[in-house]
């Protein structure tokens, strides 16, 4: 059975590692370093490392995202705002991917999901020079499938589904909510596959959400930050990791690609 007969796709684990330099920024100096982080991800299984580069630096900085290109050898998902400075620092760095996003400067995390449909003309030219340097394209979006046609028709090679009100619901305890958001996930998976997109996933994912979400067989890569930094305060990076990791596996026990991106 092929992938496109329903067959689940293997499944790779992006690890962000922003909270760790917002920890790192709170008192200044270098400690704790998320370059660091990253390679105890690695380790621990992560098949590459995502980054946010904010327009106000927050978290990670310039020199981290110089850092993570030369010293790690999984590719590096860059999370942008679609403008020229960060354009022209992806055009320096030419990470694997780049993932677009929404950015607010007074919001605490990404809120939601980029229109990409409201706003063709502005992104086109931006996704247009970044594929031309040799960047995989993903778009952060809601579960819509208006959002992932507007997606392909600028030229984007992946779209990430954003799952946080997934997971807000769940959190909630509002089972026919978390039920319901679910399909609607489910529904733009496979509209995003049928339409030749490749499918990620990412945004409020936890131990107890990451098992529904890893299971929806078009989909090929969870990107997963704030959590694992916040269980590694408990139980260390490394094991934190390795039990999300256990637990995707669980939920799709099919041959994992150990390479976000490369192999499709």
């Amino acid at each position: 059975m092929t992938a496109e007969q329903g067959a689940p796709r293997p499944l790779r684990l992006g690890v962000n590692i922003d909270h760790v330099a917002t920890i790192r920024n709170a008192r200044g100096g270098r400690h704790p370093d998320p370059v660091r982080a990253a390679h105890l991800a690695v380790a621990a299984g992560a098949d590459g490392i995502t980054a946010h580069l904010r327009e106000d630096r927050r978290h990670i900085t310039d020199e981290d995202i110089a850092r993570l290109s030369a010293e790690i050898d999984r590719p590096l998902n860059l999370e942008m705002a679609a403008t020229e400075e960060m354009l022209a620092i992806a055009l320096r760095h030419k990470p694997h991917a780049a993932c677009i996003v929404p950015e607010k400067r007074e919001e605490r995390t990404t809120e939601g999901g980029l229109d990409v449909a409201g706003a063709r003309e502005a992104l086109a030219p931006l996704v247009d020079a970044l594929v031309a340097a040799g960047t995989r394209v993903s778009m952060f979006i809601e579960p819509d499938p208006a959002q992932m046609e507007a997606s392909r028709a600028i030229g984007a090679q992946v779209v990430e589904i954003h799952t946080g009100r997934y997971c807000e619901l769940a959190l909630a305890g509002d089972g026919p909510g978390r039920e319901a958001e679910l399909g609607r996930i489910q529904v733009a998976a496979a509209h995003a596959h049928g339409i030749g997109l490749e499918v990620h996933a990412g945004h409020g994912l936890t131990y107890e959400t990451v098992g529904a979400v890893a299971a929806i067989p078009e989909c090929v890569e969870l990107n997963i930050g704030h959590f694992l930094i916040g269980e590694a305060i408990f139980s260390g990076l490394e094991p934190a990791i390795g039990r999300m990791r256990a637990l995707m596996d669980k939920a799709r026990p099919v041959p994992r690609v150990r390479d976000l991106g490369r192999a499709g």
